[in-house]
């Protein structure tokens, strides 16, 4: 059961009472009265055929509060993209599924690319910001949840808790970030969230000092997290990443445009596992060396915006504070594991805290090169002001796919 302490600049709310599911939803229906709620979820075919989101979808069919459900799906032929339409068409909830690969969506994204205004880069920050520009289109619901399709551990419970604080009426939160542990078949897991951030903001803090902007990013308990949730009110000035510092930037975002007090983050489960990335050691095009590399390059971004100056020599003292942050760190993890019975490689924990040593150099050096780059992807505000008529045409191309082809 976890603590009810309160620590840095947002509220985070507990899970102290193991309330049923069954309450949970009856209170959220009585909501969705007054503030109608909606789930997106960003999708890769391969996930269809997977054990994670048969299981989702079947949890999902027994939420009674949600209006709509958007479903971004990517790699996805036109074969395929018909098997979605069947996969998902059990879930009783108004549903739609954006095929990013048809070439209705592929057209408009070809002309708002002409007009500097598109994702430059495939992958989850793309699909979720189409999903959010649909769901801005369809004005079906006012309070938004967003989660994987990758939990092999999930239950509805986990978007009940999610969604419940933008969600009541009575609360004045704009914006929540669910946590939980990362412990799954007896391991501590989480090691970008473990090895890789934490030690690099309390580095980062050890060299500029107590900024707000770290003490905000330190009070996240898991600030990789790939849930959270929304009011639309906040979903058409944020501007997402279309990297692997997705998670990282949604966050600065909400810092940016929002004051503190209406920002929270959530106990959502006691249990979560998904899918692994490898280390990727020999390569930076992906698995946690990209990430790593992407999360790294995020947050000097982020901290260049606050006035922050970079030099090579500062990003040496960021990597060897780093380093000695985080191998006192696995100390601290190493018997946190032992009192709880699970197991923690050291040798691996110290491969991995070497790996991300040099990609925080790597990070540094391409921040340093490419001082001018522009990693977000516009937000909507500024494309509906491009192209008045975007949201409703990217309505209709979602529409017109949906009744071709199911």
């Amino acid at each position: 059961m976890a603590d009810f302490h309160q620590n840095g600049i947002i509220t985070t709310l507990h899970n102290l009472t193991r309330r049923p599911t069954e309450e949970m939803d009856a209170e959220l229906l009585a909501f969705s009265e007054q503030r109608p709620m909606g789930l997106i979820l960003p999708s890769l075919y391969s996930e269809l055929e997977g054990d994670a989101l048969p299981h989702i979808v079947e949890e999902l069919t027994e939420v009674p509060y949600l209006s709509e459900i958007v479903i971004g799906l990517d790699r996805a032929n036109e074969e395929q993209y018909r098997k979605a339409l069947s996969f998902f068409s059990k879930l009783p909830q108004h549903h739609r599924v954006l095929w990013n690969d048809g070439p209705e969506l592929r057209a408009l994204d070809a002309e708002l690319l002409r007009m500097g205004l598109a994702p430059t880069q495939p992958g989850k920050g793309r699909n979720v910001w189409y999903c959010i520009g649909y769901s801005l289109a369809s004005q079906k619901a006012q309070s938004i949840a967003l989660h994987d399709c990758d939990i092999v551990t999930y239950t509805r419970d986990l978007l009940a808790r999610l969604i419940y604080p933008v969600a009541n009426p009575r609360f004045n939160y704009l914006f929540c970030k669910g946590y939980y542990a990362r412990v799954a078949d007896g391991k501590l897991n989480g090691r970008v969230s473990r090895l890789l951030v934490t030690p690099l903001l309390h580095s980062l803090k050890k060299i500029f000092g107590e900024l707000n902007y770290l003490q905000y990013m330190d009070t996240f308990r898991y600030s990789l997290a790939g849930e959270f949730s929304f009011r639309t009110d906040v979903l058409n000035d944020i501007r997402i990443p279309s990297d692997w510092g997705l998670e990282i930037g949604v966050l600065s975002e909400m810092y940016r445009n929002n004051s503190t007090n209406r920002l929270c983050q959530v106990d959502i489960a006691d249990v979560y596992d998904h899918k692994h990335q490898d280390l990727s050691a020999n390569s930076d095009a992906g698995g946690l060396s990209k990430m790593s590399i992407d999360i790294s390059k995020a947050l000097f971004r982020k901290l260049a915006t606050q006035g922050i100056t970079f030099n090579t020599e500062t990003f040496r003292s960021i990597k060897a504070t780093y380093y000695r942050n985080a191998l006192d760190l696995i100390e601290s993890f190493q018997a946190d594991a032992i009192m709880n019975g699970l197991s923690l490689d050291i040798h691996n924990e110290e491969k991995a805290v070497e790996l991300f040593a040099k990609n925080i150099m790597k990070a540094g050096e391409s921040f340093l090169e490419s001082p001018m780059e522009a990693p977000f992807i516009p937000s909507w505000n500024r494309v509906i002001s491009a192209m008045p008529d975007v949201l409703e045409r990217l309505k209709a191309a979602v529409e017109s796919d949906n009744e071709k082809f199911s």
